[in-house]
């Protein structure tokens, strides 16, 4: 059992979930308060897609991201930031020629996904370690993308979270190691109960982790009404924990959470377990990022 946790909040995502949870966050200042929220109800780490103010949709905005930044960082509460980089994989063959993309197809190189990571250098970017079904949808990472985009987080000095939602991208996330791309130790994201990736279980999460580096730390979580469940096996495991309106809009069966609720009713739940959530110092720490105020790397010894 892993009994100093790290906790992140996956505030908002890129799904239409919108109308589903009025507490979905859309503009770039909504999307900064509930970092700052989770951020005062213990969350370690902050997760943060942006979308589009006006639609709602998804975006890529270096701009918007910009603007959740300064506003987290401008506010009181200490939290670490990580950016997604894995947005515009998405690919949906179009009904009548289907070697074109079809509605709601959105697909973007390495590059322009690095973009806003590379001009705002958060501590922690999303690196997604391959290609799946993604629901009705492909979602597109080839292992060239993937060493192209992994070299571009490299060179930039902001540690990459290995996002892993099936067992053949740890083995990749791994091979991405053998090759260098990935400095010191790594971080992966075991993501589980995507159709059709892993599935939300006990046995799944464990054959990941047993397929993890030696030196690796590791999170995990599950989506809809696995997330605390599954927050509650990783750190049962020995790993850390996600949770976060991204993954789930519920608090209790029928009753809308709030990002801030889903972090409290974590961190209870850890607790419970006779575990603690780290803060934002210790987890630098721990995962050896930069501090934003210095720009120095904090090592263990620094927590």
């Amino acid at each position: 059992m892993n009994r100093n946790v790290i906790l992140t909040c996956a505030v908002t995502g890129a799904g239409e979930t919108t109308a589903k949870n009025p507490h979905v966050p859309v503009t770039p200042k909504q999307i900064a308060d509930d970092c700052i929220a989770a951020a005062k109800a213990g969350a370690s780490i902050a997760h943060i897609h942006v979308r589009d103010p006006e639609t709602g949709s998804v975006s890529h905005s270096t701009d918007h991201f910009r603007e959740v930044i300064e506003r987290v960082r401008e506010a009181d509460t200490d939290i670490v930031m990580n950016i997604t980089a894995g947005g515009g994989g998405d690919w949906i063959p179009d009904a009548t020629d289907p070697t074109r993309g079809g509605p709601g197809t959105d697909i973007q190189t390495p590059a322009e996904r690095h973009a806003p990571v590379g001009e705002l250098l958060p501590e922690l970017c999303t690196l997604d370690c391959g290609s799946l079904n993604f629901g009705d949808m492909v979602y597109v990472n080839t292992a060239d993308w993937l060493r192209e985009h992994a070299r571009l987080v490299q060179a930039a000095g902001v540690k990459p979270e290995l996002e892993c939602f099936d067992l053949g991208h740890v083995w990749f996330a791994r091979q991405l190691q053998q090759e260098g791309l990935i400095d010191g130790d790594p971080l992966y994201q075991l993501c589980l109960g995507i159709p059709w990736g892993a599935e939300a279980d006990t046995e799944t999460m464990l054959a990941m982790r047993n397929k993890l580096p030696e030196n690796a730390n590791w999170a995990a979580f599950g989506i809809g009404r696995h997330q605390m469940p599954m927050a509650a096996q990783a750190v049962l495991l020995g790993g850390h924990a996600r949770v976060g309106l991204e993954d789930n809009l519920y608090l209790e069966k029928g009753v809308l959470a709030t990002n801030a609720q889903l972090v409290e009713k974590a961190a209870s739940l850890f607790e419970n377990l006779g575990a603690r959530v780290m803060t934002p110092a210790e987890t630098r720490a721990q995962l050896t990022l930069r501090d934003p105020n210095t720009g120095n790397i904090v090592s263990g010894g620094d927590a």
